[in-house]
């Protein structure tokens, strides 16, 4: 990655302009200095103490990165919405797991990733900025170095990347607009379930009822927070579960995994500063069931 200094920011040491104009991370700068990396200006390799001058080319290479032994690229087919030299969009498919784990060791949108990379010989590995369970469909945010997830990471902290979602639910519900505020917490009877609970963490959801039709509802969500499973734990608190989710007690008649889907997201390019918007319809098995 490269940028050119204007005159407000000539004078001041490369280590600070890193670090202050372009959000560099103490950690990201050691990565590009002691493991590989490189710092040029004007083609030139320097140290964090050269004193910049105008109109120098700031020049930022980063080093390989490790992959993980249990991330293997494998030739999936998966849906790109955008991409560019520092991120990447994906309309994730329902039934594809972010990352590889115990119960989905491979197939997964990572090893997909991976596979592309090394067909555009991208030395990267994933950098998940934004995840989405196994069964839920729709965008996510791929970081494509350290330095573009470094920079989202510190905006998904300050709010600066928002995603909404929608979900289709049993029943109508009595408010239909508002916010459920409880706090979530594993289920010591499952490895997999969490619960509302006053030992919790704190989590926020708020929704809002854009239609109903045959006993259910279609409802618009926003997260506050990100606790895993929020949403499906929040609506099956009220008594009012997903159509699909097996798992929270959701009706199984209808589709066949949890009825939701991150249909838009937003956030600040990590580069330009540029704010992206990006937005999908419904997915195939959940548009069916609002006719």
């Amino acid at each position: 990655m490269k940028w050119i200094i204007n005159k407000k920011e000539e004078q001041i040491l490369l280590r600070e302009y890193l670090y202050s104009v372009r959000g560099f991370s103490r950690r990201t700068l050691a990565a590009v200095k002691h493991k590989g990396g490189k710092l040029l200006i004007n083609g030139k390799e320097v140290t964090v103490r050269y004193m910049l001058q105008r109109n120098d080319v700031v020049e930022v290479i980063f080093p390989p990165e490790t992959r993980s032994e249990f991330m293997k690229p494998q030739p999936i087919s998966f849906p790109i919405i955008f991409e560019d030299d520092d991120v990447l969009v994906v309309n994730k498919p329902p039934f594809m797991a972010t990352i590889p784990s115990r119960h989905h060791p491979d197939q997964t949108l990572a090893n997909a990733i991976l596979y592309h990379y090394d067909e555009q010989k991208l030395p990267y590995t994933v950098h998940v900025v934004t995840r989405l369970d196994r069964d839920t469909s729709g965008l996510i945010l791929i970081a494509k170095h350290r330095y573009s997830h470094a920079t989202l990471f510190q905006d998904q902290l300050t709010g600066r990347v928002n995603r909404r979602y929608v979900a289709i639910v049993a029943g109508h519900l009595k408010e239909k607009e508002g916010t459920i505020n409880a706090a979530i917490t594993r289920d010591p009877s499952s490895i997999l379930k969490r619960m509302v609970s006053e030992q919790g963490q704190e989590a926020i959801t708020h929704y809002k009822v854009v239609k109903e039709c045959h006993g259910y509802s279609f409802v618009q969500v926003q997260l506050e927070t990100g606790r895993t499973h929020q949403i499906r734990v929040h609506f099956t608190s009220i008594g009012h579960p997903l159509i699909g989710d097996s798992l929270y007690g959701g009706a199984m008649d209808k589709m066949a995994r949890q009825a939701l889907h991150c249909n838009k997201l937003t956030f600040h390019h990590p580069m330009t500063k540029e704010i992206m918007n990006f937005t999908l319809d419904l997915p195939k098995d959940m548009a069916p069931l609002l006719t």
